[in-house]
């Protein structure tokens, strides 16, 4: 596992923004873990975590130069990520949006530099539906900028609807964002990361097997 994928992990678990149990998500399933970015709420712990997405993007081999935040979790991990690069040297112009259009000052849906021309990289938290994700591309696209890839923190690397329930193959919400927009997906760490890091740990191992069962009946059928 790469350096980054690690660090992100055992920050995540520092910050409780990760935990194991029985959790019900939003598409009711019974999850043996949760991820809540929302954790992340100190100066230092957003730092550490801006640092493990640079890593991941540039590991990736991205190119942009500007950061997009989708509103609202978006905002201060794209600002986050801006300051890392800041702090390597590299001023990277950023923008977000609003949920609703302001209709007096400056008005308008987005906020901060211009789009237009932009080679524009998308920093979220998730991806779960991708319903947000798609809104962002399309602010994106008219507001001039070129989507150049998106950057989240974790990859649950599921299926969006029950295996089968549709007949298509097994997409995670990534995956299928990827496929449809043509725009690439680049996670600080995913599903198979999270199984081979509890495998290495004394205290998370005894979770493993749960995260097992939960990938063979739940995984996209792409396990990278």
């Amino acid at each position: 596992m790469s350096d980054h994928r690690a660090r992100f992990l055992q920050l995540a678990l520092h910050a409780q923004a990760l935990r194991f149990g029985e959790f019900t998500l939003k598409s009711g399933r019974l999850s043996p873990y949760f991820f809540n970015a929302g954790r992340f709420d100190s100066g230092a712990r957003l730092a550490e975590l801006a640092a493990c997405y640079a890593d991941a993007v540039d590991t990736a081999g991205l190119k942009f130069d500007l950061l997009f935040g989708p509103a609202y979790k978006g905002i201060p991990l794209a600002t986050a990520v801006g300051c890392e690069y800041a702090r390597r040297g590299r001023d990277v112009p950023l923008a977000f949006n609003r949920k609703e259009a302001k209709d007096h000052g400056e008005g308008g849906l987005l906020i901060g530099a211009p789009l237009d021309g932009r080679d524009v990289l998308i920093v979220d938290d998730v991806i779960t539906a991708g319903t947000a994700i798609r809104e962002a591309l399309g602010l994106i696209r008219a507001g001039g900028g070129r989507p150049a890839g998106i950057v989240v923190a974790l990859d649950r690397q599921e299926v969006l609807v029950e295996p089968g329930a549709d007949g298509g193959p097994r997409l995670s919400a990534a995956q299928a964002v990827a496929a449809e927009t043509g725009v690439p997906v680049v996670a600080v760490a995913n599903l198979r990361d999270l199984l081979d890091f509890a495998g290495e740990s004394a205290e998370l191992v005894h979770h493993r097997e749960d995260l097992l069962a939960y990938r063979a009946r739940y995984g996209s059928g792409s396990s990278d």
